[in-house]
């Protein structure tokens, strides 16, 4: 089976609809599949529903979905950096499902490992916690987490294999292995791929069983967030 398409577009051919719910890898500007976003973008599909830890910045990342009204709510963590962001939601035009950082992590873990829901002691006594299942063990409250299963998850790798075997570059991992372990369907962006067996098993992060569909994007911007220089005295 082949999984390399020629480009984000063609990986993104056929799968992507209007009303998805969409796991987009990344945390911050590390790590999000830029190439893919884009694609996504160019698609036109509408009333999507991301799944992220963030929601990039105004002109880059997610924050592009967001300017063509593409996102019609956001399951995040974390929604700073991204004014269009803030006015959307301030003015009722977005959703938010606001989750803390390691339950997102974990609901997009348990989908991946077939687990439909989860008890946590993370968000009881808050709005997190409003309208879910509350249940004691061991004289504690815990609140039932429902998993996450995208139909479709995108996701940023350093490189692959031909059969979609993948290692990630240090804290790019972040939620890349959950997301795509998690996708109906993954279309990872690599910036190299290699043939079958030169890989080191030993040094695979996500075994190819769990990727689709790959594409090639060998020089991506790797935007960096916010920029901080402490000048030196007498420089």
């Amino acid at each position: 089976m082949n999984k390399i398409y020629p480009s984000a577009a063609a990986a993104l051919d056929g799968i992507v609809r209007d009303g998805q719910l969409i796991a987009v890898g990344g945390f911050g500007l590390c790590g999000i599949p830029e190439a893919l976003i884009d694609a996504l973008r160019d698609s036109g599909a509408q009333n999507l529903t991301a799944i992220s830890n963030n929601a990039g910045v105004d002109d880059f990342g997610l924050g592009k979905l967001l300017q063509t009204r593409q996102i019609k709510k956001m399951i995040s963590s974390y929604v700073g950096e991204n004014k269009e962001f803030e006015r959307q939601y301030l003015a009722g035009e977005l959703a938010l499902e606001f989750t803390p950082q390691g339950t997102l992590a974990e609901k997009l873990r348990a989908g991946g490992a077939g687990i439909p829901a989860f008890f946590t002691k993370t968000g009881v006594g808050t709005i997190v916690a409003e309208g879910k299942e509350l249940r004691e063990f061991d004289g504690e409250t815990y609140v039932m987490e429902r998993a996450l299963v995208p139909d479709v998850a995108l996701v940023k790798a350093h490189r692959a294999d031909k059969s979609g075997n993948l290692q990630f570059r240090l804290t790019a991992r972040n939620f890349n292995p959950a997301a795509a372990m998690a996708g109906k369907i993954t279309v990872v962006e690599v910036e190299e791929i290699v043939e079958t067996g030169a890989l080191d098993p030993d040094q695979i992060h996500l075994p190819g069983i769990y990727v689709h569909r790959l594409v090639l994007n060998a020089t991506p911007e790797k935007r960096i967030e916010k920029r901080t220089i402490t000048e030196k005295a007498g420089a």
